[in-house]
């Protein structure tokens, strides 16, 4: 039986899809290839537009999850075809999908999570199984449902002799401790990564994001601003926890601002860029004060101001991309859903109370044969 995975990932961003091949044949798993196409402007903004409430939503729903599975199947079928493997070779695809609403534990205990996706489509258009949903099961047993990727930091990234953390910076940022000598795997998420920072850059500059941060290095953190935005009660709140557009999102930002409608928008990015950047510092030294190093993943750790604002906050933690540690920062993500399809199609847990909060370990996803 193959031990080849395909992992896919359209994150919060929604920068676009990325898609990665990886071996886990042997103990540490190995990429053999990456493809990524970003997502087209109408489908994006239909995405962004389902994260609130509208009109005729569960027909764009459905429309919208279909477009997403054909990019998803063009991706595959690239990757397939970039490494010169059959699709038969290849045990399973794990999808994620786009999340549009991340409402664990509200109204009647349990809550909600959407992901949209059809896996049943990209299961017939790429003849291999495909595993899909992965939170909601870990909802249903009492947990967060998020975030899902600290298992997969800690099988890569975890050293036995060595305090580590891992902070994945996409749309939302979300922090795994690897800490051999702490007891259960700590993981949660810390607050916005780049969706207010792309949002903004986007409403202002016209560009999808800012490259490297040069537009927010040219402004300065505006004080009274930065402190409102850290009133939010969510940053205070005890893991676990989790997050997602449906508190961090452009109307939060403008409450956040009212009166304060003058501050010049290099420095509202500025601000933006500080909040996520002090955010995720506080995490990491709230949760482990004894780390060693920071390795940063997700689209941000490639804007560099961002990662300079992290070294600044955390000047006795070294701050790195993943790049340094084996797996550059836009593969990590999609090799963890690999790595999820793998779990669920062994059979093998990959829920992780501690990180979730639910009432135990659970068997992630549902599975579409080919």
């Amino acid at each position: 039986m193959t031990d080849l995975y395909i992992g896919l990932m359209s994150g919060t961003s929604l920068d676009g899809v990325d898609a990665v091949l990886a071996d886990f044949s042997s103990q540490h798993p190995t990429v053999l290839g990456h493809c990524s196409a970003p997502l087209p402007a109408a489908l994006k903004a239909e995405l962004l537009a389902l994260n609130t409430p509208a009109t005729n939503e569960l027909h764009r729903a459905a429309l919208a999850a279909n477009d997403l599975a054909r990019i998803y199947a063009e991706q595959v079928h690239q990757l397939l075809l970039q490494c010169g493997v059959a699709a038969s070779a290849v045990r399973a695809v794990g999808a994620h999908g786009q999340t549009v609403r991340h409402r664990p534990q509200e109204f009647d205990g349990t809550g909600y999570t959407l992901q949209l996706n059809n896996p049943a489509l990209l299961a017939e258009q790429c003849g291999i199984d495909v595993v899909a949903d992965f939170r909601s099961r870990d909802v249903a047993a009492g947990g967060q449902g998020a975030p899902l990727v600290p298992p997969f930091h800690q099988a890569f990234f975890g050293r036995p002799n060595q305090v580590r953390a891992v902070l994945n910076v996409g749309g939302i940022s979300n922090i795994t401790i690897l800490d051999p000598h702490a007891g259960p795997l700590a993981g949660f998420d810390c607050g916005p990564g780049n969706a207010l920072m792309d949002a903004w850059c986007l409403a202002h500059t016209g560009q999808p994001f800012d490259a490297e941060g040069r537009w927010a290095a040219q402004g300065q953190v505006h004080g009274a601003l930065l402190n409102r935005l850290l009133q939010e009660p969510f940053f205070a709140k005890p893991p676990p926890k989790s997050t997602g557009r449906d508190l961090f999102n452009m109307p939060w930002l403008a409450e956040k601002r009212a009166g304060l409608e003058d501050v010049p928008p290099q420095d509202v990015q500025a601000t933006l860029t500080e909040l996520t950047a002090l955010t995720c510092a506080r995490s990491l030294l709230q949760a482990s004060p004894a780390c060693t190093e920071l390795i940063v993943c997700g689209g941000g750790a490639l804007n560099r101001h961002l990662m300079g604002r992290l070294q600044a906050a955390v000047p006795a933690c070294p701050v790195v991309s993943s790049a340094t540690a084996g797996l550059p920062p836009l593969q990590v993500e999609a090799t963890a859903f690999a790595w999820l399809a793998r779990q669920a199609i062994t059979r093998q847990t990959a829920s992780v109370p501690s990180v979730t909060g639910a009432r135990g370990a659970r068997v992630l996803g549902a599975i579409y044969p080919a």
